[in-house]
C-alpha cells in the first residue's frame, strides 16, 4: 500500500472512531504497567473492575512490592493466568524499586527488563503514560486488522510492527495503536466482521479479493 493510501486509511479510520483512546484507567505509571499486565487473555472491562480492589488494598508501590503472594493472587484471580500475573506484579514493583528508584521508565530498552513487560506492553506504557509513541502495540487485533487490509503479511507480532513502522509516518503512529484496537473490536472482528459497514473497506486486501 503506498504511504498516501496509509494515511487516508487511518484518517477515515480517525473519522469513525473518533473517541478511540486507551481503555485501561489509571492514576499512576506504575499503575498502568500493572493494569497492562493483567490485560494480557483478558478484557480491559474486567481489568478496570479489579484494579481499584488492587490499588486500595496496595496504594503504594512499596506495599505491592512487599504484598502477601496469595492475597494477591486472589485478588486478581478474576483476569485469569493468576498465579503467573501476581508473580510478575509483585517482582515488577522490586525491580521498579531497586533498579529505578520507583520511577517507572521512559525507555523500550529499560521497560522490557521489567518482570511481565515484553515489546508490546512496553509500547502501550510509553504512549499512554509518557505520550511517547516510537513503535506499535501489536494485539490480537492489530495483527488481524494489519493482515486483512494487507499491511502486513506476517504473523509475528514485532515483525507486524516492523512493517507497519515502514509504511506509517511518525505523526499517526499514536492514533494507530488505538485505532487499529478498536476496529477489531467493533468491526473487524475476528468472527463475522462487518465488512459491509466498515469504513475503510476500499483500502482492505481481503474484502477486495472477496468482491473480486
Amino acid at each position: 500500500m503506498k504511504k498516501n493510501d496509509v494515511i487516508n486509511l487511518i484518517k477515515t479510520l480517525k473519522n469513525t472512531y473518533p473517541d478511540a483512546t486507551c481503555s485501561l484507567d489509571f492514576n499512576e505509571p506504575y499503575q498502568l504497567v500493572i493494569a497492562v499486565m493483567l490485560s494480557a487473555q483478558c478484557t480491559d472491562e474486567r481489568v478496570n473492575l479489579t484494579t481499584p480492589i488492587l490499588f486500595k488494598r496496595y496504594p503504594t508501590l512499596k506495599d505491592l512490592a512487599n504484598c502477601n503472594i496469595n492475597e494477591l493472587e486472589e485478588i486478581i484471580h478474576p483476569c485469569g493466568f493468576y498465579k503467573n500475573k501476581a508473580k510478575n506484579a509483585r517482582a515488577c514493583a522490586n525491580k521498579l524499586l531497586s533498579d529505578f528508584n520507583g520511577v517507572v521508565p521512559q525507555t523500550m530498552e529499560e521497560l522490557i527488563t521489567l518482570p511481565g513487560v515484553g515489546r508490546k506492553s512496553a509500547n502501550v506504557i510509553l504512549l499512554e503514560a509518557f505520550g511517547i509513541a516510537t513503535g506499535i502495540a501489536v494485539d490480537t487485533h492489530a495483527k488481524r486488522v494489519s493482515n486483512r487490509i494487507g499491511l502486513s503479511n506476517e504473523k509475528e507480532p514485532e515483525k507486524i510492527e516492523q512493517d507497519l513502522l515502514k509504511i506509517i509516518p511518525q505523526e499517526y503512529l499514536k492514533d494507530v495503536n488505538h485505532l487499529f484496537v478498536w476496529h477489531g473490536r467493533k468491526t473487524c472482528m475476528a468472527r463475522n466482521p462487518n465488512c459491509e459497514k466498515c469504513t475503510v473497506k476500499s483500502f482492505c486486501k481481503e474484502y477486495i479479493s472477496k468482491k473480486a
